[in-house]
């Protein structure tokens, strides 16, 4: 008889040990999710990339005698073709986004007019090939990046004088010319080191005075005064150098 009230009591033992288990593992809390990680587009880095588009050039020319003061001479714009490349590193702080550029392009803006002082002789002027130096400063959300830029530009030009009747050349000249620049732009990175983006840039040539290999046909003795204005819109490809897209919570 004891033997069985002993055996009663540890089957009663262990069902108060079994279910004070249960108690505590019902209680104990259960933990969230660990919370899932955004990427972020980092546009920090060295890049490299191409561009191509359209050009237009305004040039208006003069001339200025020995006696003094300028004679206009007449405006013409042409519009064309330009391609060629950049380079350049831009750092990410927050949002803000800063940078440095600097762009080569082969050009094909040629145009030609008659002379309206003397209508004997036709002037031709072409710019051939364009560089820009300049900084950036943009507002990036995630992988779009909207900036602003501005610097130096340089131009390379050739201008020709002409006969009417027969087009046969009687004078020339070069000119690299150095101005302004302007410019809006706006990128989007479709991988985590590739871009692409199209931008607006403006060019400020002002004025300048060029002597031609030869005495100059249409005013004796003059030299031209060619001021120049440029419009770009193109469309550039860039592969950023540098790590992945970064995460944050």
């Amino acid at each position: 008889m004891k033997g069985i009230q002993i055996v009663v009591a540890f089957a009663v033992s262990l069902g108060l040990i079994g279910h004070a288990s249960a108690a505590d593992l019902s209680a104990r809390p259960v933990k969230a999710p660990p919370p899932m990680l955004t990427p972020v587009y980092d546009w920090t880095g060295f890049y490299i990339g191409a561009n191509g588009g359209w050009g237009e050039s305004r040039n208006c020319w003069g001339f200025v005698p020995v006696a003094g003061g300028v004679i206009p001479d007449g405006c013409s714009t042409r519009s064309g073709g330009v391609f060629g490349g950049q380079i350049g590193y831009r750092w990410q702080m927050g949002q803000a986004v800063f940078g440095l550029e600097g762009q080569g392009d082969w050009a094909d803006l040629k145009s030609s007019r008659l002379s309206l002082i003397n209508p004997a002789f036709s002037t031709t002027t072409k710019m051939d090939a364009y560089g820009l130096f300049t900084g950036q400063i943009g507002y990036a959300w995630n992988a779009a990046l909207l900036y602003l830029k501005g610097g130096a530009a340089v131009t390379s030009n050739r201008y020709d004088v002409w006969t009417t009747l027969g087009g046969v050349g009687v004078a020339s000249a070069t000119a690299t010319r150095w101005g302004g620049a302007l410019g809006v732009g706006f990128d989007y990175g479709f991988t985590p080191n590739w871009s692409v983006g199209i931008e607006y840039d403006r060019l400020f040539m002002g004025d300048a005075n060029n002597s031609f290999s030869v005495a100059n046909p249409i005013v004796a003795g003059a030299q031209n005064r060619i001021s120049q204005d440029v419009d770009l819109l193109t469309i550039h490809l860039n592969y950023r150098f540098g790590g992945p897209v970064v995460a944050r919570y």
